[in-house]
């Protein structure tokens, strides 16, 4: 493929190829734009954003639901030279408290949205007493609607350096930091994916990740555009309400290239296993490429033998390792080669000393995937804690140099200081190993917690925890884990207490509501704890915690609070709320959630309450919608829907 000087330059000769992305909103509700439409409604928009004052380095935060409306405005301030800043639209305060954050941040920003989000938007900033934010809101807002269609902007004329985009990972949500991307980061890595994965214009993809993750973006509109292939942009929340659409839509298109981390896998095979696919072919599936979490094997197994019987062959599950300080994309295998894995004692992954191999069998086993090779103009080094380089088959940590890393965190010194080591290689705080001369990822440096693909930081959840009375940081502590047989990440919070353990249940109960209504994220299990291990300078120690925890120590302790929230539980008489209970427990884990419980208000996330509504509308077809929720929120009051329409 060529190497673009910008992605200028790349959406020009895209342009010029008959192809065309197609949006999908729903199962009947699609939109086309072809490649040289793309260019002109992006000069629209352009036109907008110059009349409104907006000139060449300026950054756009484009804040839409809409990934046709994304795109868009994304194409348009490439085309002039500002500097867009895609920010995801969540539901929680703290996704608003972060775009708030982040506005704060950059330096002469406009929001880029819709009407409705924007009312939302200074309704939250007014009630937080955030008048600095309401101002910016005010003044410095331009809405997609107010495009002139007869207005062209003017193309600016970029270089290879300049800043092409700023990508805010998944990380602090109280510090959001903005990796720094250029043209030259993004057209190299962009160049060394599509060679890496052999994709062509022949070639069609289709995805579901969020555009403002950096694999939806990058990996499966930027690369895939470049190439000028034909690709489908799935809504997430589609995929998350319908997610056997997903491979309907693949064989339909008969799409090529896919792509999801391992919680997709595992919310669509929820309900292929109750519902399955009919008429559906998947052997014109190349590739899937599976990557933004660690990889659970076990799901990937699952996920080939359940789809199998449709024509999905082994060697399309394509694992791939990147983060966004290296735009997307470090390391990927040989296509056409069957997936492969490392079996490890999991006592045995420290920096420094070789692992040791074990049978899949034993106790004490965890399985790593090969993630390939580093593709064209990115090189990894394994170090130890001293950023000395260690032998073969040595665990250590991983680090970056090349082309497509970035060279700083927007207008934070601080923080591109500490990303680098003293010889210039990037920092990427995940721990690895070469075997085979593949790259296997077997941990990370940090406390980083993955839930759905998305980075969270552990203080970022205590601060919210110890907001609870009688709670302080001090009482804490948050952690991610994949327990042994598991698939995808636990959120666990251990508090400290020391009285009866029925005296708890309503601090669980507090705990997970508190979360899930700030953050949207679910905490699968709260526990008591005695003590809280600190080392010596008074630093909490996760990891001793989380192998108590992988020890069985909690076992008990859970079993005996399990026992005492069944029997203060009341059995409620309506045998349909009853029912509706047991779906709810199934799907929500250790929530306990009761007949006049408001769904919205318990703390469990969009893709469980979906799981809840997709399991209900099994047991009574065509009786109940998600959008049914927002009218009937309570089991109770769904329960009386139900008969009402039955």
């Amino acid at each position: 493929m060529e190497l673009y000087n910008t992605l200028s330059d790349l959406l020009a000769e895209a342009s010029n190829k008959d192809r065309a992305i197609r949006f999908i909103d729903g199962e009947n509700d699609e939109s086309i734009v072809k490649f040289a439409d793309l260019r002109d409604r992006a000069r629209t928009l352009l036109g907008l954003l110059q009349a409104r004052g907006m000139n060449p380095g300026d950054e756009l935060i484009i804040f839409s639901k809409s990934n046709e409306s994304f795109v868009v405005a994304f194409w348009a301030a490439v085309l002039g030279g500002i500097v867009p800043v895609p920010v995801a639209v969540g539901i929680s305060d703290e996704h608003r408290l972060k775009l708030f954050r982040i506005l704060a941040q950059l330096e002469r920003a406009t929001l880029l949205t819709e009407t409705e989000l924007l009312d939302r938007l200074l309704q939250f900033s007014q009630q937080r007493g955030r008048d600095d934010i309401t101002a910016l809101l005010a003044t410095k807002t331009v809405l997609l609607s107010d495009a002139d269609p007869d207005v062209r902007g003017d193309v600016y004329e970029s270089r290879a350096d300049d800043i092409a985009f700023i990508q805010y990972s998944s990380g602090s949500t109280s510090d959001p930091k903005g990796v720094v991307l250029t043209h030259r980061n993004l057209c190299t890595n962009i160049r060394a994916i599509v060679e890496a994965c052999n994709w062509s214009e022949d070639d069609t993809s289709l995805s579901w990740m969020p555009l403002t993750h950096d694999m939806g973006l990058i990996g499966y509109h930027l690369s895939v555009l470049g190439v000028g292939m034909n690709h489908a942009v799935m809504d997430t929340n589609v995929f998350v309400r319908r997610p056997l659409l997903w491979m309907s839509k693949a064989n339909e298109l008969r799409a090529t290239q896919l792509c999801s981390p391992n919680f997709g896998y595992k919310h669509f095979l929820k309900l292929f296993q109750r519902k399955g696919l009919t008429d559906v072919d998947l052997s014109c599936v190349k590739l899937i490429l599976n990557g933004a979490e660690p990889i659970s094997w076990q799901l990937c197994e699952e996920f080939l033998g359940a789809l199998a019987p449709h024509g999905l062959s082994r060697t399309a599950m394509f694992p791939v390792y990147g983060l966004a300080e290296a735009t997307v994309g470090v390391s990927i295998p040989e296509p056409g080669t069957e997936y492969s894995r490392i079996t490890v004692d999991r006592h045995s992954l420290r920096v420094g000393e070789p692992f040791r191999a074990i049978s899949p069998d034993d106790a004490n086993a965890v399985s790593f995937v090969r993630v390939g090779n580093s593709i064209r103009d990115v090189s990894i080094r394994i170090v130890d804690d001293d950023d000395q380089l260690l032998g073969a088959e040595k665990i250590g940590n991983i680090q970056l140099h090349g082309g497509s890393v970035t060279e700083r965190i927007y207008g934070d010194e601080s923080s591109t200081t500490e990303l680098f080591t003293e010889d210039g290689w990037l920092r990427t705080g995940d721990c690895g190993v070469f075997v085979d001369e593949q790259l296997v990822i077997t941990g990370r440096q940090k406390d980083i917690i993955i839930v759905n693909g998305q980075n969270y930081y552990p203080h970022d959840i205590e601060d919210i925890v110890a907001r609870l009375d009688g709670l302080d940081l001090n009482k804490v502590v948050v952690a991610g884990a994949t327990p042994r047989g598991g698939q995808t990440e636990e959120l666990i919070a251990f508090i400290l207490h020391r009285q009866a353990t029925q005296q708890f249940l309503p601090m669980i109960e507090q705990v997970q509501n508190l979360i899930g209504e700030q953050t949207g994220l679910e905490i699968d299990k709260v526990i008591p704890v005695a003590r809280i291990p600190k080392t010596t300078s008074g630093k909490v120690q996760r990891a001793k915690l989380l192998q108590s925890y992988f020890d069985g120590e909690f076992d008990d302790v859970l079993a005996q609070l399990h026992a005492e929230d069944s029997a203060v539980r009341e059995t409620d008489e309506d045998p349909l709320i009853a029912e509706l209970e047991v779906i709810c427990r199934e799907f929500a884990k250790e929530r306990k959630i009761g007949p006049d419980d408001n769904l919205f208000e318990v703390g469990v996330s969009s893709l469980t309450l979906t799981e809840i509504v997709l399991a209900i509308d099994e047991k009574y077809p065509g009786k109940l919608d998600i959008s049914d929720l927002f009218d009937y929120p309570t089991l109770r009051e769904i329960a009386t829907f139900l008969k009402e329409n039955s």
